[in-house]
């Protein structure tokens, strides 16, 4: 017996009349019956305990959208924490890198949403923001840890002892779902009911910002010393617990989408890794994990300054969708004051603070408002110049984000 996740859809009697991904039902007009649009139903998420009969009959159920084995995830650390010292960091770099500091938008009236390791709520970085907190991970909402709280700093946090911190400090309504644990440790449950309780919400966040992954190694190794598995086997189950997770994941990401046609959608916004070593090799490069590789994530990777321009971190994992700052960035530290770290976890809320610029710069000017538009504007404006000679397209992906200029105001 094993302990799986299913993610299921309330309403199955009404998936025989899906089309294009809306519902349609009968209702009563002046002319006779009509068809009326209705939003996708939300899903439902449930674990439970399975044998191979159960998940059989599971498998035959045609209400469960997508069945997952629960497997853990874990924090992508900030790589390597020795080297970030908080006197060699430039105050604002990143800021100023992707333009955040000359953009006339704040994303005033844009809800964010933070998937991570809670957050200190009662930093001086978080005035004035209101904090919809809930905690999936089972160690209470405060951040012991620190990681959440620093990057949610980088996305919307205010000036700290005189210093910029926030790309978009005009943000005032806020998501935080803790789906790690204080030891950044936790499971593919956690986040997938905290995906389904920020996507589901009447007034939904429009960018997801998380920096984690499933723990494929880590799951293999749990499966060898907690159940006895042989290595062979323990892989062997792993490799499809991660496979099935990536179903969910994907699973998941598509309704998120389908949700776009009624409310505007969420784009979700993901770190690649800090698994590469190019300072041993420069062959020794790993492509980016789940669920930033999943269908629909934006993923980041991390970028440093160098005296020929900008250059991919060595730890930061190749073919990203984008890249940003993410080495010695200043941000909020849990329990007050300011610390720098390293990591495509910290480039990832750089990319989530100016997502949430473009949607209030798309807002502003008239064009269909939904996550494929922020999306497109996204891409379409990172820039390739700056970079140091010889930056590998496969590193740096689409290019350096920036944040709406004047020009959209």
């Amino acid at each position: 017996m094993a302990q799986y996740i299913m993610l299921r859809d309330d309403n199955a009697a009404m998936l025989s009349h899906r089309r294009g991904g809306t519902f349609r039902g009968p209702t009563a007009g002046i002319f006779g019956t009509e068809e009326t649009l209705f939003p996708p139903p939300a899903p439902t998420i449930e674990t439970r305990d399975l044998t191979p009969n159960d998940l059989r009959d599971a498998s035959r159920d045609p209400s469960i959208l997508s069945l997952a084995r629960s497997m853990p995830t874990r924090l992508i650390e900030p790589e390597p924490l020795d080297d970030a010292r908080d006197e060699d960091a430039v105050p604002a770099w990143g800021i100023t890198s992707v333009g955040a500091d000359t953009s006339p938008f704040d994303a005033s009236g844009v809800r964010v949403a933070v998937l991570d390791t809670g957050i200190d709520a009662d930093h001086a970085a978080f005035a004035g923001v209101t904090l919809t907190r809930a905690d999936f991970s089972g160690s209470g909402l405060q951040d012991a840890n620190g990681h959440g709280t620093h990057c949610a700093g980088t996305i919307f946090g205010r000036d700290v002892e005189g210093t910029r911190i926030g790309v978009a400090t005009g943000v005032t309504d806020a998501v935080i779902g803790k789906v790690l644990a204080d030891d950044g440790r936790g499971s593919s449950e956690m986040l997938f009911n905290a995906m389904r309780w920020v996507s589901g919400q009447e007034n939904p966040a429009r960018v997801i910002s998380m920096s984690l992954g499933f723990d494929f190694p880590g799951f293999a190794e749990r499966l060898v010393t907690e159940n006895d598995y042989p290595v062979l086997l323990a892989t062997s189950v792993a490799l499809e617990g991660y496979r099935m997770n990536l179903r969910m994941f994907d699973a998941l990401m598509s309704m998120i989408r389908r949700q776009a046609d009624f409310n505007g959608g969420t784009l979700v916004v993901a770190a690649a890794g800090n698994e590469s070593r190019r300072q041993i090799s420069p062959d020794f490069e790993v492509s980016a994990s789940v669920p930033a590789a999943a269908e629909g994530v934006v993923s980041v990777g991390a970028l440093g300054q160098g005296d020929g321009g900008l250059t991919v971190a060595p730890f930061s994992n190749t073919n990203p969708v984008v890249s940003a700052p993410g080495v010695g960035i200043i941000s909020a530290r849990s329990g007050g004051g300011l610390r720098s770290l390293n990591g495509t976890s910290m480039a990832t809320p750089h990319v989530a603070g100016v997502t949430a610029l473009w949607w209030q710069a798309l807002a502003q000017s008239g064009v269909p408002l939904t996550a494929r538009a922020v999306e497109a504007r996204l891409l379409a404006t990172a820039i390739t110049s700056g970079f140091a000679p010889g930056t590998d397209l496969m590193d740096r992906g689409q290019g350096l984000v920036q944040a709406p200029s004047a020009a959209m105001s």
